[in-house]
């Protein structure tokens, strides 16, 4: 007999599903009784780690993550991950165990309190099943959906008697026969719309986001630069780096206060962007959005972005197909080149160090094309055009600014990606959120450089204070956290770095490690 187990695990199978990240409780336990060993289970010990190691595996993979917690306990418990995994448009099936439909209506112990529910707003599409045989069916749905444009999160809920239950074989064999194109492209005329824009502008510029960073998309993005000799500015708070940082094209990224951004897209008079909102503010700002003079296009497979956007001419379509398009059309241009981005020399005066000569040191440490990044320091976020970018996928930062995604989604890049090394970049507040994650990325051999930048306090907090007229005070101050301690019992290596020269000797021996590794070093 199949049961819905085995025709639940068909469906992950039949849709790249390659892996399982979970924190059970006793409403999940019958799910991993048919677990196949084709498809490894993580255990994480904190259900925030869970979803950002999902989510952090589907983005380096390409694939869909899959997550599995407990009850409405363990959801609730992920929701400040999830608002990451939401915001980065990546697709992640999170299921969670329902009590036994007998005991549900008498809202037992652990019941998923109205699952429907429960996830929104950070989901596309919630269910629970009607009767058990209906659980492979929403399975597939949730698949292809999280997978559609624009990509998501879905949640299921599903009860913990369902499993051994007899499938219903003639839908299992359709469901193992269906897939979904879901990445609808812009149309011709389109482009056409915006390589006559490019070719009739004077001083037209290129804002990428996210949606561009795919292998296709960062070539495209190169050609377009060179032929029409663009300058190209990343988007503000993009989780993403879509351009290489190197390059002569390339101008950084962009400010979140509206007025700072507006004054500097007013340089040009056609701006056309790619796989980014326009825009992620976050810096108080009372200016206009725009100046008068600039002309905005955009390209997104988000309708929400598109339709939100405070100005613009709006266009719903893969922003990387778009960019391939675009950059076989446009003109080839003779303007002047755009002046290259300069970096300013770092102070490099310690024994605490700035955050631009930690960055300088970092990027002499792994000056590879495979290296790939994971950001969760805010001191170094604007900064990050000091490090070495030069290959699409190559840095993810927590795309709604939630805490605690960092550490965690460096160790499902690293199971997604193993033959690229993965640094973790973090402060000293932020891995406490997810600290847990150590635990995985020790149990499995997960090798990843943590560098933990320690400067005792919330800074970010801190500069906002000032702009928002807040007294400082001692609940800024975060002092005795012991890192190196905490790490060590959790089974990693540790080391202090006391000089800029050691951390960029220990992040030069990061690709022969074979275990993970957090490494100290004392921030201003």
């Amino acid at each position: 007999m199949v049961t819905v187990s085995d025709a639940f695990y068909g469906i992950l199978r039949h849709h790249g599903v390659r892996a399982v990240f979970g924190n059970p409780g006793s409403n999940e336990l019958p799910f991993l009784t048919g677990l196949p060993d084709d498809i490894p289970y993580y255990l994480g010990l904190q259900e925030g780690a869970v979803i950002a190691m999902a989510d952090g595996f589907a983005q380096a993979t390409g694939t869909i993550g899959f997550a599995n917690l407990h009850a409405a306990a363990g959801t609730g418990n992920a929701m400040g991950c999830l608002t990451n995994t939401q915001a980065s448009h990546t697709p992640v099936v999170v299921m969670a165990g329902q009590q036994t439909r007998r005991y549900v209506p008498a809202g037992a112990l652990l019941t998923n309190v109205d699952p429907i529910k429960l996830t929104e707003p950070l989901v596309k599409w919630a269910g629970e099943p009607l009767r058990p045989q209906d659980g492979p069916a929403l399975v597939s749905k949730g698949l292809m959906l999280a997978d559609s444009a624009p990509r998501g999160v879905v949640y299921l809920s599903v009860p913990l008697d369902d499993w051994p239950e007899p499938a219903d074989d003639h839908a299992r064999a359709f469901l193992l026969q269906r897939a979904v194109d879901g990445s609808p492209v812009v149309t011709s005329q389109t482009v056409e719309t915006l390589v006559s824009a490019l070719n009739g502008a004077s001083k037209p510029a290129l804002v990428l986001g996210p949606g561009a960073d795919t292998e296709e998309g960062f070539q495209a993005a190169v050609a377009l630069a060179e032929r029409a000799r663009l300058p190209v500015w990343v988007a503000p708070s993009a989780p993403r780096c879509p351009f290489p940082t190197r390059h002569r094209c390339h101008q950084g990224l962009l400010p979140t206060a509206a007025g700072e951004l507006a004054k500097i897209l007013a340089q040009y008079d056609t701006v056309v962007c790619f796989g980014a909102p326009v825009f992620r503010y976050h810096a108080p700002s009372t200016e206009d959005f725009l100046q008068p003079g600039t002309t905005v296009y955009a390209v997104t497979d988000d309708p929400d972005e598109a339709t939100r956007a405070p100005f613009g001419r709006m266009f719903v379509g893969d922003a990387s197909d778009a960019l391939v398009r675009v950059s076989g059309a446009v003109a080839e241009s003779d303007r002047p080149w755009p002046t290259p981005l300069t970096i300013a020399e770092a102070d490099t005066s310690g024994p605490h160090f700035t955050a631009e000569a930690i960055l300088d040191a970092i990027d002499r440490g792994t000056r590879d094309d495979n290296t790939v990044f994971s950001l969760e320091w805010t001191s170094g976020e604007m900064l990050r055009d000091r490090l070495t970018i030069a290959r699409a996928r190559s840095l993810f930062y927590s795309a709604a600014g939630g805490l605690g995604w960092g550490l965690p989604a460096a160790i499902g890049l690293k199971l997604g990606r193993p033959d690229r090394p993965v640094v973790c970049l973090l402060g000293d507040g932020s891995p406490h959120y997810t600290i847990a994650g150590l635990w995985t990325a020790a149990r499995h051999k997960v090798a990843v450089t943590f560098v933990v930048c320690t400067n005792t306090k919330y800074r970010a907090l801190e500069e906002f204070a000032e702009e928002l007229h807040v007294p400082k005070g001692e609940y800024l101050r975060i002092p005795d956290l012991g890192i190196l301690d905490i790490a060590r019992g959790y089974g990693l290596e540790v080391h202090r770095a006391e000089t800029l020269e050691d951390l960029t000797e220990y992040l030069k021996k990061g690709p022969d490690a074979t275990g993970p590794r957090l490494v100290e070093i004392l921030q201003r």
